[in-house]
C-alpha cells in the first residue's frame, strides 16, 4: 500500500512521487496516465536510494508526464460570452450576460449571471467576472484556511499572517518566510478538497520550507490522502 511520499527538484519543476514497498530487489519507476509518479521499492530501500533513482530518471519522468498531459482535459480559452461554461468550486456554471443599468455578478441556479450596461463588450464582461472571482476567492480561501488549520495539533503555530490572492502562471500557492500565504486566484475554480490540499501544503511549509522528508512526514500526518487531492486538482484544472 502507498504510504510514503517524496519530491525532488528538477530545473524549475518539482517531481512528486509515491512509494510502494514490496518484496523485490530493484527500484522501479512508473508514470501513470494521470501523470502521477509511483515508485516500487524494496522493503529495505533508503529514502536516499529512492531520491537518487528519481533524480537519475527525472528527464525521462518529465517526458512521460508531458506525453500523458496531452490527453488530460483542457480548459478552453474563455471568450466571456453567454453560453460558455466557467468553473467555481469544482462545478460548472453557464455564463449569462444581460443588459442592466448597474453592473453586478452573482450565481443564480446554475448560471453566473452578469448584469452589464454594455453586454456586447466582452472585455467589460471579463473584468466583471474576474473581479467577482477575486472577491469570492478572498472569502472562500479564508473559510478553507480555518478548516485546514483544524488539522494541526498546534493551530497557532501554523497560522499565516495574511492571505494574498493573485493570478499566478505556474503555481497554485506559496508561503513566504514572513508567513504570508499567497494563493492563485484560479484556485477558487477548483473543488474544495483540492483547495484544502494547496492550503495545507503551504501551511506545512511554515515548519519545513523545503520538500524534504520532514515536510512529507508532517503533510502525510495531517492530510493522508493528499496525493488523491493533488491528482483531482490537476485533472479538473488542466
Amino acid at each position: 500500500m502507498t504510504n510514503e511520499f517524496g519530491a525532488i527538484e528538477y530545473g524549475k519543476h518539482l517531481i512528486d512521487f509515491s512509494v510502494i514497498r514490496r518484496e523485490r530487489r530493484t527500484l522501479e519507476i512508473a508514470v501513470e496516465p494521470d501523470t502521477s509518479v509511483i515508485i516500487a521499492a524494496p522493503l529495505d530501500a533508503t529514502k536516499a536510494d529512492i531520491e537518487a533513482k528519481v533524480k537519475k530518471r527525472a528527464g525521462w519522468i518529465r517526458k512521460q508526464q508531458a506525453y500523458f498531459a496531452q490527453f488530460l482535459p483542457r480548459t478552453p480559452v474563455r471568450k466571456y460570452e453567454s453560453g460558455e461554461t466557467h468553473l467555481y468550486l469544482g462545478r460548472q456554471y453557464r455564463l449569462k450576460v444581460r443588459l442592466a443599468e448597474h453592473a453586478s455578478v452573482k450565481l443564480v441556479r446554475g448560471f453566473i449571471l452578469v448584469a452589464s450596461p454594455s453586454p456586447d463588450q466582452t472585455e467589460m464582461t471579463r473584468s466583471l467576472v474576474e473581479e467577482w472571482y477575486r472577491k469570492r476567492a478572498k472569502i472562500k480561501f479564508a473559510e478553507r484556511l480555518k478548516i485546514c488549520l483544524e488539522r494541526f495539533p498546534e493551530k497557532a503555530a501554523f497560522q499565516p499572517k495574511e492571505i494574498i490572492v493573485r493570478k499566478l502562471k505556474q503555481r497554485w500557492g506559496s508561503m513566504s518566510p514572513s508567513r504570508r500565504l499567497l494563493l492563485n486566484r484560479r484556485l477558487v475554480e477548483a473543488p474544495t478538497d483540492a483547495i484544502d490540499y494547496v492550503i495545507t501544503h503551504e501551511l506545512c511549509h511554515i515548519a519545513h520550507p523545503n520538500h524534504g522528508a520532514a515536510f512529507f512526514e508532517l503533510f502525510g500526518s495531517v492530510m493522508s490522502d493528499w496525493p488523491k487531492r493533488k491528482r483531482r486538482l490537476e485533472r479538473v484544472m488542466a
